[in-house]
């Protein structure tokens, strides 16, 4: 996957002319006629309210006074049924104009999307950060605008550290695994909660390949899975944490992400590694949050993990210029930063990015921030991933289990994903 390295976002936001340049962005000439466009987006709100409804509803408004020839119809979906409602539309011949859902790829593979440069403003195009747009890309075009993006982060609870004699959060896996017996010897119940169960297993894999110098895919975007330095990675995880009982009472094949986050909320996990919405969460229920870039086997990971979240055009309807239009006026900065900042995300732009890591009242997100021009992504613009992503949620379990051998688990896993990719 292809990674550029910002020297810091401010200053590539001067270098590349963006400062304050988009707020002007997102307006049709006069001649455009009567256009409907329709929009189906995911809802965010976590509490159950009706914040997502309300920011669609602004931007709808401020986007429509400036066209008055085009109007947009907002459909908000559950994150549970969104992917699905979009594909039985488009699989019905009743695509909507713009998408805003969790994968692009299986639409860009059978042409039914606009590519960036046929919707957006060059200005727009050039402020998405380069890990974003690197992963929007399907065969080296970039179909999938990044919407909204995370980073991870090795989260710690600083008053279990204390109570522990943990003096500094780790950075390395050695001194990982010396914090994690410390905490296990004072009956912290997950000294690191490792959930490799099959609701997201493919993230926190993910996350333990780049620390352990690799990932799923090499320099020419083939899998890799059973490299030797990812089968040393997991390794490592049976032998110093798994079997020396510092993941907890629930096996990491059997713990899924949403009950190791509650209980990290708890009070009850060591360290985990997190994304920004549980530091919100857990600082809610009082629990001090401490947070450091991911240990590596010998130091800092060479990279982090992050995650993105896409909208698209679609071409059924022929409304190219006023999607572009539309998705122009979406990523302006004021707009790109009301969603992050409501929902605890990152923006997915060079502008917005530098305007909030400066901003004191995201000071919490900094660090998230700062990991984000260089993390990698999970190979989205495949589509086979997908599928290799349904193995590895089911499978990867198994490869710290008692008296697995990573290096055939790893094995398996990555047949099934050269067989996959063969087929795409």
């Amino acid at each position: 996957m292809q990674r550029r390295r910002f020297l810091g976002l401010a200053a590539a936001a001067s270098a590349l002319g963006l400062t304050g340049a988009l707020s002007g962005c997102g307006t049709l000439d006069a001649e455009s006629g009567d256009v409907t466009l329709k929009l189906i987006a995911a809802d965010y709100d976590l509490g159950g309210g009706d914040s997502t409804k309300k920011y669609w509803a602004g931007v709808v408004s401020a986007f429509e006074a400036k066209n008055p020839g085009v109007k947009v119809q907002v459909q908000i979906e559950s994150w549970n049924d969104v992917d699905r409602k979009v594909a039985e539309l488009v699989k019905a011949g009743q695509a909507p104009d713009i998408a805003q859902i969790g994968a692009y790829a299986d639409y860009a593979a059978a042409g039914q999307l606009y590519a960036a440069d046929e919707l957006l403003s060059i200005r727009v195009q050039a402020n998405f950060l380069a890990p974003l747009v690197a992963a929007g890309e399907h065969k080296r075009t970039q179909y999938g605008l990044p919407f909204v993006a995370s980073t991870r982060l090795l989260f710690f609870n600083e008053d279990l550290f204390d109570k522990a004699g943990v003096s500094a959060p780790p950075t390395t896996w050695d001194e990982l695994a010396a914090a994690a017996r410390k905490l296990e010897k004072k009956g912290v119940k997950y000294p690191f909660a490792l959930p490799l169960g099959p609701e997201e297993a493919q993230a926190e894999t993910m996350m333990w390949l780049l620390s352990g110098g690799d990932g799923y895919t090499d320099a020419t975007d083939h899998y890799k899975i059973d490299s030797e330095a990812n089968v040393r990675t997991f390794e490592w995880l049976r032998t110093n944490l798994v079997a020396e009982g510092l993941t907890g009472p629930v096996a990491p094949g059997k713990l899924n992400r949403k009950e190791a986050f509650a209980a990290f909320a708890r009070g009850e996990v060591g360290m985990l590694n997190g994304h920004p919405s549980l530091m919100q969460e857990a600082e809610k229920q009082g629990v001090k949050v401490g947070k450091i870039a991911l240990p590596g086997a010998s130091g800092k990971a060479r990279a982090t993990m992050g995650v993105a979240d896409w909208i698209m055009g679609f071409k059924q309807n022929g409304h190219r210029k006023e999607i572009g239009a539309f998705l122009d006026f979406a990523f302006s900065d004021e707009n790109v930063l009301k969603f992050a900042g409501d929902n605890d995300l990152l923006p997915a732009t060079i502008t917005a990015s530098a305007r909030m890591e400066s901003d004191p009242e995201h000071a919490g997100l900094r660090e998230f921030l700062q990991a984000l021009p260089d993390a990698q992504l999970p190979p989205v613009g495949k589509t086979s991933w997908a599928q290799v992503s349904g193995v590895i949620k089911k499978d990867i379990g198994q490869a710290v289990a008692p008296d697995a051998k990573p290096a055939e688990v790893l094995g398996r896993i990555a047949r099934a994903a050269s067989t996959a990719e063969s087929a795409e």
